[in-house]
């Protein structure tokens, strides 16, 4: 990663930030991109604390213009860029009976439209180059059902094939696109849906009457975990490596 150019959305924390600190540490200018600008300078600032490159830009993702006039001006100040990762997502649960228009339409917006926006900004980029790489972060709830999560499970199916089918259309480029598939992984998203300890356990245990299987390694990801697997996706180390993708859930998916 020395001296390459990443941009990482969903930046501000959780698996976006883990993801943005690790490529910073492996010698990544880093443009890191949120829609929560006082979250994301924070990140920004203590990243060049610790001797990083990290420069924030604030930014929406479901707005087309708004991506297309970062993605320029992050060209402009650090160069350009090399790798991608698409992290920023947010979670509206529900059964299908009751999510609302807006719960499913905000979901797709970000999950699977903001990565629409910014892939095809960044890729319009590379081609000409010639080079680059990219990965988004889905789930395993894109190729499991999940009870109440009708939602964030269709958008990240959607995402992940979205990010293959440009995998094969950029190929020729040489440009290689990846999916990373979290499970349970411990952050804001996650534990916003615990009331007590008692969720972790049922996480980790499973849910038979939710028809959810348990984690066989026995514990919830860091974000470290599933940072570590982009990051060998985005390295030179994966170079045979496109429309792949890798879930990282402990086994919470048996392997689907």
């Amino acid at each position: 990663m020395k001296d390459t150019i990443a941009v990482v959305t969903g930046a501000a924390g959780g698996i976006g930030g883990a993801v943005a600190g690790t490529l910073a540490a492996r010698g990544a200018s880093v443009a890191l991109l949120d829609r929560d600008a006082g979250r994301l300078e924070v990140v920004a600032k203590e990243l060049r604390e610790a001797g990083y490159r990290a420069t924030a830009f604030p930014v929406d993702v479901t707005s087309s213009a708004q991506v297309d006039a970062v993605i320029e001006a992050v060209e402009e100040r650090l160069g350009p860029v090399d790798r991608l990762v698409n992290a920023a997502g947010v979670l509206r649960t529900g059964r299908v009976g009751d999510l609302t228009d807006e719960d499913w339409q905000a979901t797709f917006a970000v999950n699977t439209t903001g990565v629409f926006h910014v892939s095809r900004a960044v890729v319009r980029r590379m081609m000409p180059r010639r080079r680059g790489a990219l990965v988004t972060i889905a789930s395993n709830a894109a190729g499991t059902a999940r009870m109440e999560m009708g939602a964030y499970a269709a958008s990240k199916a959607a995402a992940s094939m979205f990010t293959k089918c440009l995998g094969l259309e950029s190929a020729a480029y040489g440009i290689r696109c990846n999916v990373v598939a979290p499970g349970s992984t411990d952050t804001p998203m996650l534990t916003s849906l615990w009331d007590d300890e008692s969720a972790a356990r049922a996480s980790i245990e499973g849910v038979p009457e939710a028809f959810r299987v348990g984690i066989p390694l026995a514990k919830v990801a860091r974000p470290q975990d599933v940072a570590d697997a982009v990051l060998f996706l985005l390295s030179d180390e994966a170079a045979h490596i496109t429309m792949h993708h890798l879930t990282v859930d402990g086994g919470a998916a048996l392997g689907a």
